[in-house]
């Protein structure tokens, strides 16, 4: 009877787990590296311990155990040995997200992220728009001195950031994503 109750208590709490974590897919969470596996690494958030792959890892990007990073929820999966996170440096997602982290207006819904495209460790073409006339959607993600779009740079050790306007039009949005060139 013990052993059956202890179980029930289990999977009660992998099932609380797994609601807590299928809420935030999509999201940001920072998290401690508790320990590698070949190259893949599992990084403790709290409750869970989610899985970083090698293919969702940033090419030259290295963390070491107990270091503190940003990750994206991918996915959040159920297994007989309870819910599985899947994490991600990689994804356009975290990109999106560090800027809502950062930036008020986006919060606020003034400025709307509408694409983002990412070669993950070398650089990130974004495509911003505003509702309102008087807020510029580009100038809003850059900040002052560019101090918002360097703290997501920073974040994301040293990769290129690019924020060009969106377009409905599709050679004006082409030709702004491959400005400067003509």
């Amino acid at each position: 009877a013990k052993q059956v109750v202890v179980q029930r208590i289990r999977e009660a709490e992998r099932g609380m787990i797994f609601d807590d974590f299928i809420t935030k897919q999509g999201e940001i969470v920072t998290g401690v590296v508790q320990r590698k596996s070949g190259e893949t690494m599992f990084v403790n958030m709290g409750k869970a311990e989610g899985i970083l792959s090698v293919n969702e890892q940033v090419p030259g990007e290295r963390f070491e155990v107990n270091e503190r990073l940003k990750v994206f929820i991918m996915d959040v999966k159920k297994t007989t040995k309870g819910p599985q996170v899947f994490l991600s440096r990689s994804h356009p997602g975290l990109v999106k997200r560090l800027f809502e982290l950062e930036v008020p207006e986006i919060q606020e819904g003034i400025v709307e992220i509408n694409s983002v495209s990412r070669e993950a460790g070398s650089r990130t073409k974004m495509a911003v728009w505003s509702n309102d006339e008087s807020v510029d959607p580009v100038g809003a993600c850059v900040g002052t001195r560019g101090t918002r779009v360097q703290t997501v740079v920073d974040e994301l050790n040293g990769e290129k950031i690019d924020i060009i306007n969106w377009s409905e039009d599709p050679g004006k949005l082409i030709s702004s994503a491959l400005s400067p060139a003509k």
